[in-house]
């Protein structure tokens, strides 16, 4: 097994930070000696990874959004091109944020003796952009994924796949007990907490949390003494919520996000993984998102898909109902989420639906295995010839 040997990693995002951190933690314990740089977050750079670009300016959603940064993301191209001519890694790992990253492999398959390339967490081609697969089959080395209805999409393509299990798995452990939580935020566990969880990119956050505390506002009507808690996103600081939040008795809560999916009796949730996460603690949710009007256009008529939380996705069916776009107000959000909130036969419904699908997402250690593959294919390329290197991106 290599013991040293250099790796660019790419995560554009806060989840892919989260995720690519477990993977920098696992490839130090294996390679200690491993060089280790990219585009990423403070989870990373804490694990032991060298920043050259941080997620805070890389994560921007929605059509309109990354055109409007088509300068900054010539320039992270053209940097990260240089770094791997400069450095030369083995291995490089791509992590979701498929715009960037397919755009960033095609570049690295021109170059004379291109270094392996392992995709974790698959382009959600299952949903839209079916015809990347073939596009993949050709710059792609190895992909880890993390659905298991995903390696056969793949593999059908002739691309080497794996199902890891699902990261969020590995680290699903709250730092506080449900009793030191509510203590910590003054908070009445005999009382019903609503958490609010709005995205982690500013955009989303912009769009969804003002609606998210008018349903809230609307709750209270009926539900006199029901809390409300936000949870903040790592990148982002309280003096950006508090633009939002004119309610002092809504609470801020930070670096405690598993807690508010754990002990609130129901959550509002931006679409992506932190539906999923929320899941996984049964906790009954209600998917929304929202973009701008021209990128909602756009996408509705390149999904495939009849739900856009994940969630959703992975159960087949729809257990969390979601509010879409202009879907998404406060009086139509407000009434499911009382029934979620009062009606004590449908919340356990839903909660035993919400634990089956925490069954379909494999068992933790998904960090430890795409290192582990990360290795394989840096020992691969060590033992080629340099005329098949050569060949390769030819």
């Amino acid at each position: 097994m290599l013991q040293k040997f250099s790796v660019l990693i790419i995560a554009g995002e806060a989840s892919g930070d989260l995720h690519g951190a477990g993977v920098v933690r696992e490839l130090k314990r294996l390679a200690p000696q491993a060089e280790i740089f990219g585009v990423g977050g403070d989870g990373m750079a804490a694990a032991g990874m060298e920043l050259l670009f941080h997620v805070r300016d890389t994560a921007v959603v929605g059509f309109t959004e990354v055109l409007r940064h088509l300068r900054f993301f010539r320039h992270m191209l053209q940097t990260l091109e240089n770094a791997v001519m400069q450095r030369q890694p083995a291995v490089v790992i791509l992590i979701d944020y498929p715009g960037f990253n397919l755009r960033f492999a095609e570049r690295l398959r021109r170059r004379p003796a291109p270094p392996k390339v392992l995709y974790y967490i698959a382009p959600q081609v299952w949903a839209w952009h079916a015809e990347r697969i073939p596009k993949m089959a050709r710059l792609v080395d190895q992909m880890a994924v993390v659905f298991p209805f995903e390696t056969a999409l793949f593999q059908t393509a002739d691309i080497p796949t794996e199902f890891v299990g699902h990261p969020l798995l590995e680290g699903l452990r709250p730092k506080l007990t449900p009793e030191s939580f509510f203590s910590h935020y003054q908070l009445n566990a005999a009382q019903p907490l609503l958490g609010l969880l709005p995205g982690s990119r500013r955009e989303e956050i912009t769009r969804l949390l003002p609606d998210m505390l008018a349903t809230a506002k609307l709750l209270r009507r009926t539900i006199s003494d029901l809390q409300i808690a936000v949870a903040m996103a790592p990148n982002l600081t309280g003096d950006f919520y508090r633009h939002f939040i004119t309610d002092e008795s809504v609470r801020l809560v930070a670096d405690s996000t598993y807690e508010v999916m754990r002990d609130s009796r129901a959550c509002l949730v931006c679409s992506g993984t932190a539906t999923l996460e929320t899941a996984c603690f049964a906790t009954p949710l209600v998917v929304v998102y929202r973009i701008s009007r021209l990128s909602y256009e756009i996408g509705r008529r390149v999904v495939k898909l009849p739900y856009i939380g994940l969630v959703n996705v992975v159960a087949g069916k729809k257990i969390a109902p979601e509010f879409i776009q202009h879907d998404f107000t406060p009086e139509r959000v407000a009434p499911v989420l009382e029934k979620f909130l009062l009606d004590q036969e449908h919340r356990a419904a839903v909660k035993h639906a919400l634990a089956e699908v925490r069954t379909k997402l494999g068992e933790p250690g998904a960090s430890r295995h795409v290192a582990e593959l990360a290795l394989q294919l840096g020992e691969q390329r060590r033992r080629m010839p340099s005329e098949n290197l050569l060949r390769i991106s030819a």
